[in-house]
């Protein structure tokens, strides 16, 4: 390797450890996997995995960047999640239509693709998950009185936790006649912070942090000159404890990544017009802490309460044109199953990663030979889910809303 690309590799990397320190984000919309990882990404609702689109493509399928060449990319995302609940004849959770606070998040990303000359690539690249995160409001409470007093949801005033997960990932790729491969060892950050649930025996703290490793890999081969099949997925990440939150989460404070894996066709109709289906899997039911029912037994033990959570079907739908030379326009279309039933709903106040539907448009302005400029909108209607609340809890039923819009800008530059 020589010693500017060393330096180069290391620029980058300070970039990425830099934007990584920005506020995270409640990024709940396939549960609590983002929709898609860059803005061009964002404009055809994370489909690609058969398709290569910048040197953000490899966050979908690491074998993506074998073709992207040399270049360097960043992004961010104004997200905003809606999240409510409305409680009708509870003993205990607070009464009436709540809201959640703390509407808007930014959500940076940034990549670095960088060909060598045994004819592979090295990308190294930044993205997050975030999930979970809810700011529920103190306000009287009048059920508290049959619980010793307090005010807000769970009678422990201002509710509500925060999940962020930055994934740092360092991508070898290389294509070879009609196949490319791609395999990314991964880094993956965590923090997470709860307040207002005294009464379940949580006490408030700051910010904990876990970390741990993952592997994802990927393949896509070049079926016909227009169709082309992609392959992607990555392992479970084993996750350090959050020790001080060692009696919320199952087994003393274990809270993994859950494993995924996609498939998809890209089917190039026109030189100017491509397009995209894929399908994906999160195994949440594989992580005691997101999948385990909430009536599992006491929260903390090993097999303890989790959040109830199913594994999440996704499908994407989306199409790509290059309407000239220096424009290209993005639509797209996601529908993802809900993990979280009608027993489940109590808990998941907290985590209300309900929504199903998202549609996304963007697109792509070419500034000069080096520079494009990407844009993107993403929605995901309103979902609703319905439950009781469990006897010991006061019962009484609630209904949980959640519908989310988002705007994101990037920018690439070309070598």
């Amino acid at each position: 390797m020589t010693l500017s690309l060393k330096r180069q590799l290391a620029g980058s990397a300070a970039l990425l450890i830099a934007a990584a320190g920005l506020p995270g984000a409640a990024q709940a919309t396939e549960g609590y996997f983002a929709l898609a990882y860059g803005t061009a990404q964002r404009g055809v609702a994370g489909a690609g995995v058969a398709y290569s689109q910048d040197a953000m493509s490899g966050a979908i399928n690491p074998a993506s960047v074998a073709s992207v060449g040399h270049e360097f990319t960043i992004g961010g995302e104004l997200f905003s999640p809606r999240r409510k609940y409305t409680g009708t004849g509870t003993g205990f959770i607070g009464a009436g239509e709540i809201k959640s606070e703390s509407n808007y998040f930014l959500v940076p990303d940034m990549a670095y693709n960088r060909p060598l000359a045994n004819g592979a690539v090295l990308n190294i690249s930044a993205y997050g998950n975030g999930g979970m995160d809810t700011s529920y409001p103190d306000f009287p409470n009048a059920n508290c009185g049959f619980f010793g007093g307090g005010s807000g949801v769970f009678c422990g005033g201002e509710a509500g936790v925060n999940l962020t997960q930055l994934f740092v990932s360092a991508t070898y790729a290389q294509k070879v006649g009609r196949f490319s491969w791609g395999i990314a060892p991964t880094l993956a950050v965590q923090s997470f912070s709860a307040e207002g649930l005294a009464a379940m025996g949580i006490t408030a703290v700051k910010h904990d942090y876990s970390s741990g490793f993952g592997l994802r890999a990927g393949m896509q081969y070049e079926l016909t000159p227009q169709l082309t099949l992609g392959l992607a997925g990555q392992t479970k990440f084993n996750m350090s404890k959050f020790d001080k939150y060692a009696n919320l989460f199952e087994n003393g404070g274990d809270f993994d990544i859950p494993a995924a894996i996609t498939a998809g066709l890209a089917y190039h109709v026109r030189p100017d017009l491509t397009l995209m289906l894929d399908y994906q899997r999160i195994f949440y039911s594989d992580i005691g802490a997101v999948g385990n029912a909430t009536n599992a037994g006491p929260m903390g033990a090993p097999g303890g309460a989790g959040f109830g959570w199913d594994d999440v079907d996704v499908v994407r739908l989306a199409a790509e044109w290059q309407q000239t030379p220096d424009m290209t326009w993005r639509v797209g279309y996601a529908h993802a199953t809900n993990p979280v039933g009608p027993e489940d709903v109590t808990l998941n106040i907290l985590a209300p990663g309900i929504v199903e539907d998202h549609i996304s448009f963007g697109g792509s302005k070419k500034l000069n030979d080096t520079d494009k400029l990407d844009f993107s909108f993403a929605y995901a209607f309103s979902n609703s889910v319905s439950g009781p609340v469990p006897a010991p809890m006061g019962g009484g039923t609630v209904d949980l809303e959640m519908h989310q819009f988002s705007a994101a800008i990037g920018w690439t530059r070309r070598f």
